[in-house]
C-alpha cells in the first residue's frame, strides 16, 4: 500500500515516515518530489479541514494515487483564534517561519503570561482515486512564552509549551514531540483508519 503526502515540507514528510515506522505499517509514503509536479492549489478555505481536503484532492487528481494532506496552524485565544489557517502567512505572503514568529511575539508583548493560552490544530485529509475521502482533526493545548527556546521543530514551536510540559516544543526531541503533537495525534488516527480500511 502506498500514499502520497501532498507537501514540500521535508520535516512533515520525515515526521509521517517516522510515525508509519513507529506503527510498523506496511505503507510506503511518497513525497511530492517522488511524483510528477502539478500546480498546487491555493489554500482558500476558511477551515483547516477544508484546506487539507483541497490539497489531498488536488494531489489525488494529479497523480492518480491515494493522497494525504494536512493543514495545521496555531490558534491564540487572545487573538480570537488567529493566526489559524493564516499561520504560515501571518507576516504576509512568502513570510519565513522567523518572520511569522517575530510578529506573533510582538503582538503578545504587553500581555500577561496566564492569558497566552493557545493550541496547535491539525486536520489530516485522505483522498483516494475511488472517491473515498476522510478527514480527522486533533489539537495540542498549551500556552505561549515570550522568549523563544530550543532548536528543534519548526514554525511556532520555539514559543509553544504544551499542557503538562515546562519546555517548548522546540526543546523536545522529535520522538517527544510526536508523542503529544496535534499532527502526531491526527496522523496516528488516520493511519489506524487506513489500516482498518485495508
Amino acid at each position: 500500500m502506498r500514499v502520497v503526502l501532498a507537501t514540500n515540507n521535508a520535516k512533515k514528510l520525515a515526521e509521517l515516515r517516522r510515525l508509519v515506522a513507529e506503527q510498523q505499517l506496511d505503507l510506503t509514503v511518497l513525497g511530492l518530489a517522488d511524483v510528477p509536479t502539478y500546480p498546487e492549489p491555493a489554500e482558500t478555505e476558511r477551515t483547516f479541514e477544508g484546506n487539507a481536503l483541497l490539497k489531498a484532492r488536488a494531489c489525488r487528481d494529479a497523480t492518480g494515487e491515494p493522497a494525504l494532506a494536512d493543514d495545521s496552524g496555531i490558534e491564540v485565544d487572545l487573538l480570537n483564534n488567529m493566526p489559524g489557517v493564516r499561520s504560515a502567512r501571518w507576516a504576509g505572503r512568502g513570510a519565513t517561519d522567523q518572520q511569522n514568529l517575530d510578529l506573533l511575539i510582538a503582538q503578545l508583548a504587553d500581555t500577561e503570561p496566564a492569558d497566552r493560552t493557545a493550541r496547535f490544530v491539525c486536520a489530516v485529509a485522505y483522498a483516494a482515486p475511488d472517491g473515498t475521502e476522510h478527514v480527522l482533526r486533533a489539537t495540542m493545548e498549551g500556552h505561549l512564552v515570550s522568549t523563544p527556546a530550543g532548536a528543534n521543530g519548526f514554525g511556532y514551536d520555539p514559543i509553544f509549551v504544551a499542557e503538562g510540559n515546562t519546555r517548548t516544543n522546540a526543546e523536545l526531541s522529535p520522538a517527544e514531540k510526536d508523542a503529544i503533537s496535534h499532527r502526531g495525534k491526527a496522523v496516528r488516527a488516520m493511519l489506524q483508519w487506513l489500516v482498518k480500511r485495508g
